[in-house]
């Protein structure tokens, strides 16, 4: 007769190449793998949102220094 005990110590006694393990493996590897591609294109996502933002703010700075210096170049002009 045939324990439970006996179907445990089966289970475990399954060698490296047991197809069973295998895909047990293959499926845990999987969603792993899925998960840190999850995170890897949320953290894509929020780099691109901050390098945008900065893209923005580097544009509006350069736009004031162009008016600041158009400014500047025309009150040289005023006083000649």
């Amino acid at each position: 007769m045939v324990t439970n005990g006996d179907m445990d110590r089966i289970k475990e006694d399954r060698g490296p190449e047991d197809l069973t393990l295998k895909i047990e493996m293959l499926t845990k590897q999987k969603e792993y793998l899925q998960k840190k591609c999850r995170q890897a294109g949320e953290a894509i996502l929020k780099q691109e949102g901050k390098y945008l933002s900065l893209e923005r703010e580097y544009d509006k700075v350069c736009e004031e220094r162009d008016n600041f210096v158009t400014m500047l170049g025309d009150g040289k002009d005023d006083t000649r």
